[in-house]
């Protein structure tokens, strides 16, 4: 099979989620992308943003590139803090995804094992089947993340009895 995509284009998309997710924290502000909706189990805006950048870093940063990354999965999930803050992890996570992905192998095995609760989380375990996953997981946090947004300002929007 020939390659499917270029890093460029890879990049493109990648890029793409990213900025659409800060743009989304942008709009908010500090308050609304540190509330979670009234959902069980619903994550803040900010959290799934940072959980965004842990499966970046951890995927393609320890998974592909094979750099020591010293990630707190559950942490993500009640992170807090200034938008601009993320904004700005959101720029570097850019930056270090592009070296990354310019480091990859396609073909070559995962640098690491994953745990092995992710061991089927990609077919094959390439490197190329480790950042489509994270593609996977950006694009589709990145819905998800407009959906908690759309949430949050339709509740605050609501006037109160």
């Amino acid at each position: 099979m020939t390659r499917m995509l270029t890093e460029e284009q890879y990049l493109y998309f990648t890029d793409r989620a990213l900025d659409g997710m800060a743009e989304v924290l942008t709009g908010l502000g500090d308050d609304l992308a540190n509330t979670r909706p009234g959902l069980p189990g619903a994550n803040s805006p900010y959290a799934i943003v940072t959980h965004c950048l842990g499966v970046a870093e951890y995927w393609a940063g320890h998974l592909v590139a094979g750099r020591t990354v010293h990630r707190d999965r559950d942490a993500e999930f009640t992170a807090t803090g200034p938008v601009e803050e993320l904004v700005r992890r959101v720029a570097a996570a850019k930056a270090q995804l592009r070296a990354d992905v310019a480091a990859a192998d396609a073909a070559a095995p995962l640098r690491h094992e994953p745990p092995p609760a992710y061991r089927d989380a990609v077919p094959g375990t390439t490197q190329a089947g480790a950042l489509q996953h994270v593609y996977e997981e950006l694009a589709q946090h990145r819905g998800h993340l407009e959906l908690t947004r759309d949430v949050l300002v339709a509740t605050a929007a609501r006037p109160r009895p």
